[in-house]
């Protein structure tokens, strides 16, 4: 695959895109993980969907449209459900989980109608859905260098804010931290993230390279920082070696990501309960 990489751009595109995707998606992870919304990945996934099949209807009918990159137009349903998620936890202020099961039904039913007017499912929405290596082009590339830079810089810039919110939202809001304002910004890059990292992973199998790393940094971390640090490394080891096996074995590379960080996961959880009865 070494010389490959050297000779072929798709390749190359797919290779930098995934250590890219491996850092910032579990990055971003952690802290969906400590607030407990593990599921809006899940949500803005399928919204992201829609968005993406919403660009494939238009383009039988504008030429701008046919022009333009789905991802764009998935990045802009995505972080419109990000939006309305954050709209909707203001209106059911004591039942906030609620906001996510919703957009997750809106996005599934909007996905679902623009897929049959798109004459239903055809090779490019399948490689957005599960992922493939050949699809990611140099355009995407920079697309996912551009969000992985505003999304290290805005965590650098918000990371005590994000840090207490994460923790203690109310003694956060005391300290006179902006809450709303964190946790918009801090939901409008995952929306970003989760657009992004499609072309590698898929829609379907994003939320798990969001969960399964930090599902696996935190059986064996031992504070904030290494179960951020843990997260990363475990991303970055799933992605890459699913890249590797799905290129010598001919295998979807997003499901093959997934296997690799379920198995990283069943790994920690064994040395865990081993450590602990040695520990006894």
């Amino acid at each position: 695959m070494i010389s490959g990489i050297l000779q072929y751009e798709f390749l190359q595109n797919a290779f930098l895109a995934g250590i890219i995707i491996g850092a910032i998606a579990p990055l971003l992870g952690v802290f969906i993980v400590v607030r407990r919304l593990s599921l809006i990945a899940d949500a803005l996934s399928h919204v992201t969907l829609a968005g993406i099949a919403a660009s494939l209807f238009l383009g039988k009918y504008s030429t701008f449209f046919l022009g333009l990159n789905p991802l764009y137009m998935g990045m802009a349903f995505s972080v419109g459900g990000a939006v309305l998620i954050e709209k909707l936890r203001t209106v059911y202020k004591h039942y906030q989980e609620l906001a996510i099961p919703i957009i997750l039904s809106g996005g599934i039913g909007l996905g679902v109608i623009f897929i049959s007017l798109a004459d239903g499912f055809n090779t490019d929405l399948f490689s957005y859905l599960f992922g493939s290596v050949s699809a990611v082009s140099r355009v995407d590339l920079w697309t996912i260098v551009v969000i992985s830079v505003f999304v290290i810089l805005t965590i650098i810039l918000i990371y005590k804010e994000l840090f207490l919110l994460s923790f203690d939202e109310e003694y956060a809001k005391a300290t006179g931290i902006a809450a709303k304002t964190i946790h918009f910004i801090f939901i409008v890059m995952v929306a970003l993230v989760i657009a992004a990292s499609m072309r590698i992973v898929g829609i379907l199998l994003v939320s798990s390279l969001m969960t399964l790393p930090v599902a696996a940094s935190i059986r064996i971390a031992r504070g904030f920082k290494q179960t951020i640090f843990y997260s990363v490394l475990f991303g970055e080891a799933s992605v890459l070696g699913g890249l590797f096996l799905s290129y010598y074995l001919d295998l979807a590379p997003g499901g093959t990501i997934v296997m690799i960080a379920v198995f990283i996961l069943v790994v920690t959880v064994l040395m865990k309960k081993l450590s602990s009865g040695r520990a006894i």
